[in-house]
């Protein structure tokens, strides 16, 4: 979206989203997907311009162009759902939307991300993982313009437990505490932590359903087709070229604990990577705050207590940096709103 002219009440801009020439190219050319609202300058006020599904002519078509172009074309946020629906298709789109909340922007990322991770779960071969690294560097680049941002999506971590929403809870606690850790983080890094973080449980896509969903301790057949999906994750990720230092540290090492009592290489101290440690805590913590079939959700205070007392297997400078985030209240969810339909 383009810059709000100076002579536009602020209440518009509270009140509805001005489109950009580029956000109306994304949408069906003959049929706007949503109502359509014109500025009037000359009364300050906005009229309506076209209905949603209303059949555009040329004639139409030319003249949308010509006031999008000028600043003068909006919807409403009361159509939210609607928007955030239509944008996840082209995520880049954020990146020019000026009058997009930060908290609507990490809701449309959440939806984008956590639907093309599904995807690429379900089918891991190159065309959708394309799809997927798209997205995840039009996040990469959101959080890189400023790394502030990432706030608005640590306090939407979901309490809901799926492969998905761990994958995403893992990313946005993961990176936080490497952007806390590393003053002079490079950008072709925070790229590659990101593609790491939210595949590194990506062998749990191979393990049979009713596995996940026991509530009764596994058996031991059970427990070892849990045990490989580390390895199962970083050799799906090699055959497609992939495989470089930090994805493969994120996806072996996340089970790893310094005192070498994890799996599946059970390295010590001096063998875990910073990629791996990091993601041993998100991973942890992540997991440890959402309700799952075997175990209780805590609350963030007590799993990153609980975390930080076990010195032996987990790195202290990050679950001390996890401490802090949780005193910051930053796993406070947002007041509640009108969520977008996912």
């Amino acid at each position: 979206m383009s810059a709000v002219k100076s002579t536009i009440p602020d209440n518009i801009s509270e009140e509805y989203y001005q489109i950009s020439i580029e956000i109306l190219n994304s949408f069906p050319k003959y049929r706007p997907p949503l109502d359509l609202f014109r500025f009037r300058e000359d009364i300050a006020q906005l009229q309506p311009l076209f209905r949603k599904g209303e059949r555009l002519s040329n004639e139409n078509i030319e003249q949308l162009r010509e006031l999008c172009i000028g600043g003068d074309v909006f919807v409403a946020r009361s159509d939210r759902a609607i928007y955030s629906k239509h944008i996840i298709k082209q995520l880049d789109l954020v990146l020019v939307d000026d009058n997009l909340k930060p908290a609507e922007v990490a809701e449309i990322c959440i939806m984008a991300l956590g639907q093309r991770l599904s995807d690429f779960l379900e089918q891991p071969v190159k065309p959708v993982f394309d799809l997927f690294y798209r997205d995840v560097m039009v996040f990469t680049e959101y959080i890189w313009q400023d790394r502030h941002r990432l706030r608005s999506f640590m306090r939407r971590v979901s309490r809901t437990h799926t492969l998905v929403s761990h994958s995403l809870n893992t990313l946005f606690v993961g990176l936080w505490l490497l952007l806390e850790t590393d003053a002079t983080l490079k950008r072709r890094l925070l790229d590659r932590a990101a593609l790491a973080l939210l595949l590194h449980d990506l062998g749990m896509a191979k393990v049979p359903a009713f596995i996940l969903s026991k509530t009764t301790p596994l058996k031991l057949e059970e427990r070892d087709k849990i045990t490989p999906h580390p390895l199962i994750g970083a050799k799906i990720m090699h055959k497609l070229g992939l495989a470089f230092d930090e994805m493969r540290q994120a996806q072996m090492e996340h089970h790893e604990r310094l005192d070498g009592s994890g799996y599946p290489q059970k390295l010590g101290a001096d063998r875990v990577s910073r990629m791996g440690r990091i993601a041993a805590v998100a991973d942890s913590f992540s997991a440890m705050i959402c309700q799952r079939p075997y175990a209780k959700a805590m609350d963030p205070m007590t799993a990153a207590a609980h975390l930080a007392k076990d010195r032996q297997k987990y790195d202290p400078k990050y679950t001390a940096k996890l401490q802090t985030a949780v005193a910051q209240n930053l796993f406070e969810p947002p007041a509640q709103t009108s969520p977008p339909a996912a």
